[in-house]
């Protein structure tokens, strides 16, 4: 992999250790430890294994992608859309922004679970935490305040997102990991099931769909690869070194993270929306501390109140961006009088109010919270077999077209390992989202079945829809988006074809 080493900025620019660091901050949440504690060894191996196929291949194909185009905007509509046209170049970007929406009722049903462990009776707070009714207001409540806040502009949230990150996962990251350690080593019982082993039964194929999860843990490294052009020369090296790095601490967070809960909490106990706390509780009465289970209660629940609050208006900026272009209707481009799209915050909302309504016909609060996560799941990986698949069909589409960072610059035989590897590995994860998991009562599979095809249906045929009905009334006069490369060929041959017309001209 190489680089334009022409290239010069005097921008500052970012170490290895920092862009590492950035690369944790962007991928981390705890929340979803519990799904791959039941596994015990063997989820080390499924970690390591998406690590490898994905995590890896997502951010080194951003990467590629983001400097080829760093000059302009539109994220993966314009890298998807290059390769495949604007049709699926929408569908791209919309996933990504529809898939974040319907993630909210999921992160959020965490943060109610969160809430519900301030109190100091564990019994009463379990209670609780599984009470569908609370979790259901908890939730809106949520959503509608951080929705409202963000009409009110960003400014602020950057710094409650930084602080968010710190004391709501990587502090209590840290002391889970600790907590583990300690307990092992001073003699506590050790209720994780070591039979299983490294490798896992793949022959028990209902069993993988949890593992799929991990997938979705390490989406959003493609978020770093705006950063490409930021890293301290000689970018072909660092931002590679830095990716390497950033994986290594992900993987060793959530592998050392799992097994402290699988520690402390036997398999058959494990909640998906209620262990990470149950955990913590355990490990704070072993130490003679549970005064201190409230503090993180509180830690937790402020860490994805931030990320909740910064995510809110994030996704819908893009699709926002290019909807201005003419891919949206005038009445989701109205924005407040500082800017802000409201009506497109207001649309999110009543889908995230629509989905967490689901507690009625779900059989309890953690089936509610994995069917969302696995319809998350597809839409994002959906996504991602766009973006895999696109830069290797631009490495023939646009064969001359500058590339800073490239994924082996004298052949294409690196584009095709990487973005082979990270197709196949999303392709594998999509059809075991589709498998209901053996280990949490779903309720109807008809219902499991139902909601996850035909929820993929409806989300994919809705941009089709969309840009099939588009109106040229429906672009805004001030928004201007840089033409694809096709549509940039035919203005640049004019001049050559006037000039010879006027060399005819002048012969005759």
């Amino acid at each position: 992999m190489t680089t334009n080493s022409n290239t010069k900025s005097t921008a500052m620019k970012l170490g290895v250790m920092t862009l590492a660091i950035m690369n944790v901050a962007a991928v981390v949440s705890l929340r979803g430890l519990p799904a791959e504690a039941v596994y015990g060894l063997s989820s080390a191996f499924y970690y390591l294994f998406a690590a490898i196929v994905f995590l890896v291949p997502t951010a080194l194909i951003a990467a590629e992608l983001a400097a080829m185009f760093s000059q302009k905007e539109g994220g993966v509509f314009r890298w998807v859309g290059e390769a495949y046209g604007k049709r699926v170049g929408f569908l791209a970007i919309f996933l990504q922004w529809i898939e974040s929406t319907i993630w909210y009722p999921t992160v959020l049903t965490f943060g109610a679970v969160s809430i519900a462990y301030i109190g100091l009776d564990t019994s009463e707070d379990a209670l609780l935490a599984s009470n569908k009714i609370f979790t259901l207001v908890t939730v809106l409540a949520i959503y509608w305040i951080a929705t409202f806040i963000s009409l009110k502009g960003l400014g602020w949230v950057g710094k409650v997102s930084k602080i968010g990150a710190m004391v709501g996962t990587i502090i209590p990251a840290a002391l889970l990991i600790i907590f583990g350690i300690i307990y092992i080593s001073t003699g506590g019982h050790n209720n994780m099931d070591m039979s299983q082993g490294f490798f896992p039964d793949l022959t028990n194929f209902d069993n993988l769909v949890l593992a799929s999860g991990i997938f979705l843990f390490y989406a959003g490294m493609e978020m770093m690869g705006i950063h490409v052009m930021d890293v301290k020369a000689p970018a072909s090296k660092n931002y590679p070194k830095a990716i390497f790095i950033g994986a290594g601490i992900t993987v060793i967070i959530f592998v050392l993270g799992t097994f402290a809960l699988g520690l402390i909490i036997p398999a058959k106990d494990i909640n998906l929306t209620q262990s990470l706390l149950v955990g913590f509780d355990g490990y704070l009465k072993y130490l003679h501390i549970s005064w201190a289970s409230p503090v993180i209660a509180i830690a937790l629940m402020f860490g994805v109140l931030a990320g909740v609050l910064t995510w809110v208006a994030g996704p819908s900026k893009g699709i926002f961006t290019v909807g201005k272009a003419g891919y949206l209707p005038p009445f989701f481009q109205r924005t407040n009088k500082i800017g802000v799209q409201k009506n497109i915050l207001f649309i999110q909302g009543a889908v995230v109010t629509i989905l967490a309504l689901l507690f009625v016909v779900m059989p309890s609060v953690q089936s509610f919270y994995q069917i969302l996560s696995q319809l998350t799941v597809l839409l994002y990986l959906i996504m991602y077999l766009l973006m895999f698949s696109a830069a290797i069909v631009l490495r023939y589409k646009m064969k001359k077209a500058e590339r800073p960072f490239a994924i082996g610059r004298k052949s294409n035989a690196g584009i095709w390992i990487i973005g082979g590897l990270g197709f196949c590995g999303a392709l594998l994860a999509f059809i075991l989202s589709f498998i209901p998991p053996s280990q949490i009562d779903v309720g109807s599979t008809t219902v499991w079945f139902s909601v996850l095809i035909i929820g993929c249906v409806v989300v994919v045929a809705t941009p089709f829809i969309i840009y099939a009905s588009r109106k040229p009334s429906w672009k805004d006069p001030n928004a201007q988006i840089a033409p694809f490369h096709w549509e940039e060929q035919p203005v640049q041959a004019a001049p050559a074809q006037a000039t010879t017309t006027k060399t005819n001209t002048t012969t005759k």
